[in-house]
């Protein structure tokens, strides 16, 4: 009896070889197990997300916030090294972790506006949030596995490529994110900072690809009498203000800001001059001198400010002073904020300041029928509106550049240019 070779073979041929058990099949194990810890990571950080979120909205409780803070931070190491592991091998499918690992970026990218527009309700906006993060991580399982089942493995291992690496993946990988994600993400980050300076000032301050603007509007009233505010900053460009200084009436009273410090309260002095050199720009103190209308101080004493805040100023300001030390940063982390210090410090800086400067606004009005408020941008939003609350309406607008950005290669420093614009919209 003569043994015959298997069907399909060859006589005088060696035996199929069993296919290799070594090095791929080694990876292939390791990136099943990291994308099943990935994926569970996901799951438990959404689930746990929404049952906290809904626990904070419904009751304020924040009971689960630790555990959450917990599997969060697990699933963003996960997700960093799956991502990273994504432009070395081909292996991972792309179209079902891509999703897993982007979420909570994307999430944060997207909460941006929310917390410009609606900083109020983020508990809400953090909920639904988490609520989309479980569907999202619901909606790979059923992809993976076929239909929702909580069955281990959460990811088999039919669901990898074959390819364990590939050169045209890795330069893909290094070019999207280079060339397109890169960029996006700091246009983005741009045009969010832009909608944020744009709203929280009212529209009297723009940030602009070429610089920080500032929109001096003119009220007028159905008597004659006009009053024109100019957002000002302690720090600008020295043609902006010397710009400015030219452009008042010469019969206008010109209502100036500047805290008086009749009793010595502040121990050290308040100045911008270390920070305007270090950026390259002017100090207002320094440059901003009308030449034209009658200059008036229309600002309030130190001692009208809380003890709390006069002790805030000179801390910071003997910061400012001798810079910034690792013992003055120390200090300034442990230094004693008191309960509810941050609405009184609004107060002390703003409202007050805003109600004595409007008394002064009704008061001189009076004697003149032009009246020039050049005041810093973070008073204006409130000024206007009590202003158009007693008889004025907005007449013009005009837009001044206060800070030029100026980039590598950039030849210098140029005034610059004023642009009138129509405010009736």
């Amino acid at each position: 009896m003569t043994n015959q070779p298997p069907a399909g073979t060859v006589a005088g041929s060696p035996p199929p070889l069993p296919p290799p058990a070594g090095h791929a099949s080694s990876l292939r194990s390791l990136i099943v197990i990291l994308l099943n810890l990935c994926l569970g990571l996901f799951l438990a950080d959404a689930a746990m997300s929404l049952m906290d979120d809904t626990l904070i909205v419904l009751f304020n409780v924040h009971i689960l916030s630790a555990f959450r803070s917990l599997a969060a931070f697990f699933a963003f190491l996960m997700a960093v090294l799956i991502y990273g592991l994504m432009a070395l091998t081909p292996m991972i499918p792309k179209r079902l972790f891509l999703p897993v690992v982007l979420f909570n970026p994307a999430a944060f990218l997207a909460g941006v506006p929310c917390l410009i527009y609606c900083f109020s309700h983020m508990k809400q906006v953090a909920w639904v949030i988490s609520f989309c993060e479980l569907i999202c991580a619901l909606g790979i399982l059923y992809l993976v596995q076929g239909g929702l089942k909580l069955r281990w493995p959460l990811v088999p291992e039919k669901r990898l490529k074959p390819r364990g690496f590939s050169w045209g993946n890795l330069l893909a990988f290094v070019l999207v994110n280079v060339f397109i994600l890169l960029p996006g993400v700091i246009v983005y980050f741009g045009f969010c900072a832009a909608l944020g300076v744009d709203h929280f000032s009212d529209g009297f301050v723009k940030l602009r690809p070429g610089g920080l603007s500032v929109s001096a509007r003119k009220y007028v009233r159905d008597d004659g009498k006009a009053v024109q505010l100019f957002p000002m900053s302690h720090i600008a460009d020295a043609g902006f203000y010397r710009e400015i200084s030219e452009s008042f009436p010469t019969n206008s009273i010109i209502l100036l800001e500047g805290v008086s410090d009749s009793h010595n309260l502040l121990t050290n002095k308040i100045s911008y001059k270390q920070m305007a050199r270090s950026l390259g720009l002017s100090e207002q103190q320094k440059e901003f001198k009308p030449s034209r209308g009658r200059p008036v101080s229309a600002d309030i004493d130190v001692d009208q400010f809380s003890p709390d805040t006069i002790g805030l100023l000179n801390f910071i300001m003997l910061i400012h002073a001798r810079g910034l030390t690792p013992e003055s940063l120390a200090k300034l982390l442990q230094y004693p904020v008191p309960p509810g210090f941050d609405e009184q410090l609004f107060d002390d800086l703003l409202r007050k300041r805003n109600r004595h400067l409007l008394g002064e606004i009704q008061a001189r009005l009076s004697e003149t029928d032009y009246i020039v408020v050049p005041w810093g941008a973070a008073h204006m939003p409130e000024l206007a509106r009590e202003i158009q609350k007693s008889g004025f309406h907005l007449a013009e607008t005009r837009e001044y550049m206060n800070i030029r950005f100026h980039f590598p290669g950039s030849q210098g420093s140029r005034p610059a240019p004023v642009a009138d614009s129509d405010p009736k919209k």
